[in-house]
């Protein structure tokens, strides 16, 4: 069997993937080569197959791979459409070619890794299904958070219609012609997408929520202010960060809940438990609460016939009667996957990079994948004693902490590597989202960090030690292994 040689081998193009080809084109030159591979047919990871009417949350400028400027030509608070941010994948590729050899394998699978010999060798297979053999100096699996399109929910009842945004297009076909009723099912940003998408496109029409233990969001108002607002009004996210940190001690989560929500946060529903670091603006907000017929804080457990009708069986015990014929919208589980087994974001003597929330070193993966890329192609991967946080586990014993461990954990490690890193590595960090704010602000909120971190530091280590305790999951410095981790 042939083996293909190249210098880095990236596994997945996604908004991870991008990001860390863009570092290894800072690091390597252009007679070097990196192989992509990805299970997807072309560049875009989740974006490829995610739901059609989805589009970004924060303003799109600060969704790219490094600092690679858009070409839209719309105001940066606008919220680009699912074909729009794949055009941005392809012309973010086409830029980074200029500068390194780019090798795309899609439709590729990985299966194993083994560091030895100077080398790591990769076991795949290509579209066709056979097996293949890359021999890479570094490997990096951008796995991201691996969000996959999400199913209908299987229900008893033969009186409704249950789908999900990645099988049923609110826009069109049956749900477009059809007047009955939409349960949108789930609280999250994709059921904010799902409801907002129904109510403005069909006025009058019944749409509903059954929102669990609800959700709410941080406002795109406070975080992203627009026009000149932005010189005096709203939040940097450093600034918010550094004041969510310093509040939180790895056991008063609940009241951290009640603060970031009267502070920065909104949402439709009359109660929200949950906060998983998505964004929303006040208008969207009022256009959601607005035009919803009804919102049932409860869990789905079915939807039964009954005498005629359809019934919703719901956690607590409660049925509630719908119309028959309704549509029954899954907007739930997309973020918190059961397909990942632990492996460590370090591992090969620092030969293998793992991107992955079992093994987190950031708040959003994105983030690491810039920022690890970099720690590794300047060998100081496996010498900065960063922090992972197993956040798939987390999210299993307390949902409520873990966005504030998540926060705990981007501080804690950015400190770390803002001591090891050049600043030019921030300087080309377009993911940032201080990047909203006019250069003075910007410049300040640099200056609030950098003037801090260094004290905030023993605060951040002991909450992370907290949350590893109190809930019982892994948090601390990596163990390094010598052999690449599998799967």
């Amino acid at each position: 069997m042939p083996t293909d040689e190249c210098d880095v081998c990236i596994v997945g193009a996604g908004l991870c993937g991008m990001n860390a080809l863009f570092v290894a084109s800072r690091h390597l030159g252009p007679g070097q080569k990196v192989i992509v591979i990805d299970r997807r047919p072309r560049v875009g990871g989740m974006w490829v197959d995610t739901y059609p009417y989805v589009r970004l949350h924060q303003p799109h400028p600060m969704f790219t791979a490094g600092d690679i400027k858009w070409t839209l030509g719309r105001e940066p608070s606008y919220l680009a459409t699912k074909p729009e941010v794949l055009d941005h994948f392809a012309h973010c590729l086409r830029q980074i070619k200029q500068r390194v050899r780019v090798d795309e394998r899609y439709g590729w699978e990985f299966e194993s890794a083994d560091a030895a010999d100077d080398a790591v060798h990769i076991a795949c297979r290509d579209g066709d299904g056979q097996p293949r053999t890359i021999r890479a100096g570094r490997l990096i699996k951008a796995y991201g958070l691996r969000v996959k399109p999400n199913d209908a929910l299987k229900v008893s009842s033969e009186r409704v219609r249950s789908v999900s945004p990645d099988s049923c297009d609110v826009y069109s076909g049956e749900m477009r012609d059809s007047a009955s009723p939409v349960w949108v099912i789930g609280s999250g940003k994709t059921a904010m997408d799902t409801a907002h998408a129904l109510i403005t496109s069909y006025p009058g029409r019944e749409v509903n929520m059954v929102a669990g233990s609800g959700t709410f969001f941080s406002s795109r108002d406070r975080l992203f202010p627009n026009g000149s607002r932005r010189w005096w009004a709203g939040v940097g996210l450093t600034k918010m960060a550094i004041e969510l940190t310093r509040r939180f001690d790895g056991t008063n989560e609940n009241e951290l809940v009640q603060w970031y929500r009267s502070t920065y946060g909104t949402g439709p529903t009359p109660q929200a438990a949950h906060f998983m670091a998505g964004v929303l603006s006040e208008a969207e907000n009022a256009v959601i609460a607005g035009g919803l017929n009804e919102v049932v804080m409860d869990h789905l457990v079915d939807v039964v016939d009954s005498d005629g009708s359809a019934d919703l069986l719901l956690r607590s015990g409660a049925r509630r009667t719908i119309t028959p014929g309704s549509w029954i919208v899954n907007c739930t589980g997309y973020l918190i996957s059961d397909e990942y087994q632990y492996e460590p974001y370090l591992a090969g003597d620092g030969a293998v990079l793992s991107i992955q929330p079992r093994s987190a070193i950031m708040h959003l993966t994105s983030y690491a994948a810039y920022f690890a890329t970099h720690l590794m192609l300047l060998d100081r991967l496996n010498t900065v004693p960063l922090y992972e946080l197993d956040l798939m586990e987390l999210a299993e014993k307390n949902k409520t902490a873990l966005i504030y461990a998540m926060f705990a954990l981007a501080q804690y490690n950015l400190s770390l590597m803002s001591d090891a890193l050049p600043s030019k590595v921030f300087r080309e960090f377009g993911l940032d989202f201080n990047r909203w704010y006019p250069m003075p602000r910007r410049l300040s909120g640099a200056a609030r960090f950098m003037a801090t971190h260094h004290r905030d530091r023993e605060h951040l280590r002991r909450t992370l030690d907290t949350v590893g305790e109190r809930f019982g999951v892994r948090s601390g410095p990596v163990v390094t292994t010598s052999a690449a981790a599998t799967g």
